[in-house]
Formats: structure tokens, sequence, C-alpha cells
């Protein structure tokens, strides 16, 4: 164990600061989105889900760095990601919808003009509603209608749909 460390003794203290610089950067990333959430009067839950979405992209980007420490090989890292990604695009192409209700969902966190209890029009030829908006999720919206109907939007068709916002903090109204 002894021979190991002192092998590996710059690796190892590499190893640590790059952990804690990925600390730091997590760490006020995250409260950069707190304070855009609180700024904009966004559910915590939103808050949390989008700081776990940084999160998991910091950790891989850390990963992949710390695996350059400890001396892999740009080839090595090619044949592992190569794999990992065919095998996640066969499986994300079968769920693009999610995918794309996702990525919605992170957009309308940073900038999306509605909040929760807020009475919108989608303006959408099939299916127009006019409700207000009950809660904002990652894949969709929660839209009460006038007679008590919950509907779910999906955030996706939200950002493709034109809506017109009719009345600010509407819940009140709600039966």
């Amino acid at each position: 164990m002894q021979e190991f460390l002192k092998d590996h003794d710059i690796q190892i203290y590499l190893g640590i600061g790059l952990f804690l610089i990925f600390l730091t950067i997590n760490f006020s990333i995250n409260a950069i989105v707190r304070r855009i959430g609180k700024r904009n009067a966004i559910n915590q839950a939103r808050e949390r889900l989008i700081s776990r979405y940084i999160s998991s992209g910091l950790l891989f980007f850390w990963l992949l760095s710390e695996s350059f420490i400890f001396g892999a090989d740009w080839s090595e890292i090619a044949v592992v990601f190569s794999s990992v990604f065919a095998v996640l695009g066969i499986g994300l192409f079968a769920i693009w919808s999610i995918l794309s209700n996702v990525t919605s969902g992170v957009i309308m966190f940073f900038s999306f003009p509605y909040k929760v209890g807020d009475k919108v029009e989608i303006h959408d030829k099939d299916f127009p509603i006019q409700a207000i908006i009950e809660d904002i999720r990652a894949f969709h919206l929660h839209l009460r209608l006038e007679n008590g109907d919950l509907v779910t939007y999906p955030n996706n068709l939200m950002l493709q749909k034109a809506v017109t916002l009719i009345e600010k903090d509407a819940l009140d109204e709600l039966p």
C-alpha cells in the first residue's frame, strides 16, 4: 500500500485538488441556481431538479478528468465512451420525447415568463386551453381548467405553442 502511495503521490494530490475544485464549482453553480430561483420566484423542487442536472454533468466531467490524471489513454476512453454512447443513443432515440420535455424543463427554468399561479391561454388549433398554471415539473405542467379539471401539458409543447398571459397570480380563483 505504501508503495502504491509513493508511486502515485502526484496523481493522488492532483486528484484531491481536482475534487476540491469540482466541489467548489458545484457549490457555486448551485448557489447561482438558487439565487435565480429566488429572484424569479421559482418552486424549490424545480431548483433542486436543475441543481441535480448540473451536478450530474459536472460529475461526468470530473470522472473524465480523474481518469486522465491516473493515466487513462485517449484510445481507452474513446472505446468506453463509444460503447456507452452507442447504447445510450439507441435507448435515447426510443425516448426522444422524454428528453425533449426534460430539456424544455431546463430551458423553462431559466427563461420562462409565466409562473405558478398565472392564468394563461395556449393557442393550439386542435386543443385550445385557458387555465391556471398549478405546477411546473420536469416533464410537464399541471394546468387547472375553470371547471376544476387537471390537465398535464408537455413542456416541449408549451415552448412550441403561442401562449398569452391572461392574469397574474390567479390561483385564488380555483374552485
